[in-house]
């Protein structure tokens, strides 16, 4: 599943990019310094667990640093291994 239909929120108060699905938010702690957005830790909850719920939203968020021309520096372990598995997006990583 894509989740397209799913708009990602950026709580920006929280530091965080989130998509909520059947009611469970899963999220990305980030920090954004001048054109750098750091993403640190990535978490769904177990109910959301096996339905591609992570990986729509690392997606959406690349979508959305890229729109805002933002370069990327992955420190979370999930975001690495997304973009060992959708090498075109290393476009973003910051050098």
């Amino acid at each position: 599943m894509k989740y397209e239909e799913i708009k990602l929120v950026n709580n920006e108060v929280g530091h965080r990019f989130e998509l909520t699905v059947e009611g469970y938010t899963a999220f990305i702690d980030y920090k954004i310094k001048k054109d750098k957005a750091y993403l640190i830790h990535t978490e769904a909850p177990e109910e959301l667990k096996g339905k591609g719920v992570a990986e729509a939203l690392v997606e959406k968020t690349l979508i959305y640093l890229e729109e805002q021309h933002l370069k990327l520096v992955p420190l979370c372990p999930y975001v690495q291994l997304f973009l060992k598995r959708h090498p075109d997006w290393n476009r973003l990583v910051a050098e």
